[in-house]
């Protein structure tokens, strides 16, 4: 059963090109809504907290500020209407999963910028 759940992800999934980040960096995620007949394109900025599964099931968690009230947004690899994943900061955090980062407030809740 396992080789016939990889043969169809690995033939009928399309794979796509987004750059290698991880938790801490902060990315914007474009991607495309359709309301109506009409689509637009609308972009979610914010810090990635984890990514979690392999494969055509991996997603990636995002979190941002929206005035003072937190918001977080789960984001399929394999999503058809995403568009381009960009990299804005890498960020130097020590695991992979930091959802400490949920309670730190104010000059707490930055993230220390990788070195190169």
């Amino acid at each position: 059963m396992a080789n016939l759940v990889d043969f169809v992800n690995s033939e009928f999934v399309t794979k796509k090109d987004f750059p290698v980040f991880g938790a801490g960096d902060t990315i914007t995620v474009y991607y495309e809504i359709k309301e109506g007949e009409k689509t637009r394109t609308q972009f979610f900025k914010g810090v990635v907290i984890q990514r979690r599964g392999t494969g055509s099931t991996e997603t990636f968690t995002i979190r941002k500020m929206s005035g003072a009230v937190g918001v977080e947004r789960i984001f399929p690899v394999n999503l058809p209407a995403l568009q381009k994943v960009e990299i804005n900061k890498k960020g130097a955090v020590r695991r992979a999963r930091i959802f400490y980062f949920r309670e730190l407030t104010g000059k707490k809740a930055r993230i220390k910028d990788k070195r190169r």
